[in-house]
């Protein structure tokens, strides 16, 4: 199959295209500059130049591939305090790759946040993949895939937990947390932290995209989720263990000053259950856990 990725040079992608490749797939990869571009050429992957902004260059080469991947996301506006520009250009990404695919049966692979289900309402309880919100911030996107379903369009849509984790990770929520550890002096969680948040190692995520591409029903969520919940205080305590700092709790309403941008996300429960992508895609995890990969010291080499 020859597969169009986006987002094929960042963190999730970089392990996707080599996941794809190895299985014999062809990978088109959308890249915005010449180091990305690069990047891609020396993993064996063919180049296609562009953004998320350009949307009719975005869809000439969606209807060119036998199937999609949509990795991208801009991430810097996100940190930067434009959240709602990167949703916006998300979804507008997601509808131009949706309209050129549309009654040709190829399938296209998306990819959400398992967060998403509590801000929309899901708590007390593992959310699981037949759980859908009616609307909000990156879901309004996760709809219009699994709408395409209705045209045509063998659409899935990927869940992604708040850490996905590896040696591959060198921006996500992970080394944002020992950023944040190093520049306070403690490691910290919010209240009691016994929030939990669930987690994948990359490899293990990448192969999920590769199966929903090859496999996956049309309108399908699935969970790339291996650690189902990991207790936020237990993730402070590792990355506290490894920068030899203390391990504190901070209060709810220091819990923006103390962790930026991640503030609203921090005292979030949200375990996640990913059982039925288990059964649908034969997918097990077999890499390693969140606290074993942060107790494997990597992330904290200088």
């Amino acid at each position: 199959m020859r597969v169009l990725v986006t987002g094929a040079s960042g963190h999730i992608g970089s392990a996707v295209v080599p996941e794809l490749l190895g299985a014999g797939h062809q990978v088109v990869g959308l890249a915005r500059s010449d180091s990305s571009a690069a990047a891609l050429e020396a993993a064996g992957a063919a180049v296609h130049r562009g953004d998320l902004d350009d949307l009719d260059s975005l869809s000439r080469a969606a209807a060119d591939a036998d199937g999609v991947i949509h990795l991208a996301f801009k991430h810097e506006a996100m940190r930067s305090g434009d959240f709602m520009g990167a949703i916006a250009a998300d979804l507008a990404a997601t509808e131009a790759v949706g309209a050129a695919l549309a009654g040709s049966d190829k399938p296209f692979v998306s990819t959400s946040g398992t967060l998403m289900l509590v801000f929309g309402g899901i708590t007390g309880r593992p959310g699981t993949e037949q759980d859908a919100i009616e609307g909000g911030p990156r879901v309004d996107a996760e709809n219009a895939v699994v709408a395409l379903a209705d045209r045509g369009v063998r659409s899935s849509v990927v869940r992604l937990p708040p850490l996905v984790h590896s040696m591959l990770d060198h921006h996500g929520f992970g080394p944002t947390l020992i950023g944040i550890a190093r520049e306070k002096g403690v490691s910290g969680y919010v209240g009691d932290g016994s929030n939990r948040w669930p987690a994948v190692h990359t490899l293990d995520a990448a192969r999920v995209y590769r199966l929903a591409l090859e496999t996956a029903k049309p309108g399908t969520r699935l969970h790339a989720v291996a650690d189902a919940g990991v207790p936020f205080r237990d993730i402070a305590g590792a990355i506290g263990s490894q920068l030899g700092l203390p391990t504190a709790s901070v209060a709810n309403d220091d819990a923006m000053e103390h962790f930026s941008f991640l503030g609203p996300f921090v005292s979030l429960d949200n375990p996640i259950s990913s059982d039925l992508t288990r059964q649908w895609l034969g997918w097990q995890p077999a890499n390693l856990g969140l606290i074993e990969d942060l107790e494997d010291g990597h992330y904290f080499a200088t």
